[in-house]
């Protein structure tokens, strides 16, 4: 489990991310979660065969297909569906293997750990953006982030 200095760290170092699953449906979690990262200075790299553009980005059918290095893979797929990814994720040299909220693959993990990449599993990058970064904790929503000290970092 990424502690919260690592959830800054990625969050703050890392801004070429390709969504895996990402969906053109405006409705859809992987599409507002895309959004909100593009909104917030991230580079979204769509990796889904479905469509040939999403939020104005090209879609490539794999993280192989990326031309482009990749820092993020951000999976929005089923859990069973997450060792190829991990495998994917190592042979395109990515520094992080991030699975959504309830996506848990501990095998694929522990493949991508042993390959040398952060992994964070059960979480959702925006949330954990807004909760770290500012604007989850506006209307009194609990953070668990509690702190006294200013942020070195502003994400502006």
């Amino acid at each position: 489990m990424a502690d919260i200095p690592t959830l800054r760290r990625i969050l703050r170092d890392n801004k070429n991310i390709a969504v895996v699953g990402l969906s053109a449906n405006w409705y859809r979690p992987s599409f507002f979660a895309a959004k909100y990262l593009i909104d917030h200075g991230y580079n979204v790299i769509p990796v889904t065969p479905k469509y040939d553009e999403i939020l104005g980005q090209k879609c490539y059918p794999t993280l192989t297909d990326v031309p482009m290095p990749i820092d993020i893979v951000d999976c929005f797929r089923r859990s069973e569906q997450i060792l190829p990814l991990a495998e994917a994720a190592i042979a395109v040299n990515a520094k992080v293997m991030w699975m959504q909220l309830g996506v848990i693959n501990l095998e694929a993990a522990k493949i991508a750990s042993d390959a040398g990449l952060d992994v964070v599993m059960d979480r959702c990058m925006k949330i954990e953006y807004a909760r770290l970064f500012g604007g989850l904790g506006f209307m009194g929503v609990n953070t668990k982030v509690i702190s006294a000290k200013r942020s070195m970092y502003l994400p502006y």
